[in-house]
């Protein structure tokens, strides 16, 4: 079993079924995404840029499904949030997945995956 894995079956529902699904769609939809452990909560790295992560921020009761450079992405995808005023990073926050919103998270998923594509390093900022 893979760290990430392991991971994912030690957190608690409902957040476990949200990561899990999550993750299938990443899978599904964006074949050069690349699954580490890093940080302490399961990352994707596209063309080894890094594109998001998974985590759960204490305090809250949702899933932070959070794009590294979600800056450069948030005019086009006002739902993506600015939580504890980060600089670049830009999220969804999900709480039931029922609220998932899986056709807007693959529009989103895709223009991340190109704007990594069109990137000369990995950091765009």
């Amino acid at each position: 079993m893979s760290p990430v894995e392991q991971h994912i079956l030690n957190l608690e529902e409902p957040y476990k079924a949200i990561i899990l699904y999550i993750r299938s769609v990443i899978f599904k939809k964006s074949p050069n995404t690349e699954e580490k452990y890093k940080y302490r909560v399961p990352y994707y790295t596209h063309n080894n840029k890094p594109m998001l992560y998974l985590n759960i921020l204490k305090g809250t009761n949702y899933v932070d499904v959070a794009f590294v450079q979600g800056i450069l992405l948030e005019e086009k995808y006002p739902e993506l949030k600015n939580k504890n005023n980060r600089k670049q990073v830009r999220s969804l926050q999900v709480k039931k997945l029922e609220d998932f919103d899986e056709l807007q998270f693959v529009k989103l998923l895709k223009d991340a995956t190109v704007f990594l594509d069109n990137s000369r390093k990995a950091w765009g900022i």
